[in-house]
């Protein structure tokens, strides 16, 4: 069970990582906001499969998307504006602005995870 929420935890400080160069290096524009929000919902799955390495890509992938929609649709009252007003953590996490196109792009970034997870885990086996 260590074994995979370490694999778990290295997947998502690479996505991290990889999450903070798309916002730092890429001119802003649709790309950066759509890789930045799909390696978000990434993050989060990875996140979902430290806490519970047992559970089964589907389950993660759908709660992933799941706390993602939560977020997004979070951001049509003024609380994440408000807090991403005064924090740099809260802006990274919470948004500040509803934007429809996060609701496709949050699956996509998940589904990926989720076919990564099927493929290289082995019958018996979280990660």
């Amino acid at each position: 069970m260590w074994r995979a929420r370490l694999t778990a935890a290295v997947v998502a400080l690479v996505i991290l990582v990889a999450g903070l160069a798309v916002r730092l290096l890429l001119p802003a524009g649709a790309f950066s906001q759509n890789a930045g929000t799909a390696l978000y919902a990434a993050l989060i799955y990875a996140g979902v499969v430290v806490v519970a390495p047992a559970v089964r890509p589907i389950t993660a992938g759908l709660v992933a998307v799941g706390f993602c929609w939560a977020v997004e649709l979070l951001q049509l009252t003024p609380v994440p504006s408000h807090l991403s007003d005064r924090s740099l953590i809260a802006r990274l996490v919470l948004g500040a602005h509803f934007d429809p196109a996060d609701m496709i792009w949050y699956p996509v970034g998940v589904l990926t995870l989720v076919a990564a997870h099927l493929i290289v885990r082995r019958p018996g086996q979280t990660v």
